[in-house]
């Protein structure tokens, strides 16, 4: 392995988890603000909820978008490396005479 790769993947794992905190610092907001205003008025609890977890929602999705990314990069970076598949054989060249 070389250093670009190693770093590729070094660098997708950093972004994998910023991605891991940020999604989690912003449902744990979400849910705090929707606990603080439930407690300001308990007859909204139900419109509150329902609004909370239609954000939290659009939190997650987010985060598992930018996630997919992180590993598509890797992947396309083994791909320009070179490597190939488990159990694929390299593509055949023509013999130069």
């Amino acid at each position: 392995m070389d250093i670009g790769l190693g770093l590729t993947y070094l660098g997708a794992g950093f972004g994998a988890g910023l991605v891991i905190i940020g999604g989690g610092i912003g449902i744990g907001i979400a849910v705090a603000a929707a606990l603080q205003g439930l407690a300001r008025q308990p007859e909204a609890g139900n419109g509150l909820r329902t609004l909370m977890l239609i954000g939290a929602a659009l939190i997650e999705g987010l985060s598992f978008f930018a996630l997919v990314i992180c590993f598509m990069l890797v992947m396309k970076t083994g791909a320009a490396e070179g490597k190939t598949e488990a159990g694929a054989k390299p593509p055949a060249t023509a013999p130069s005479h």
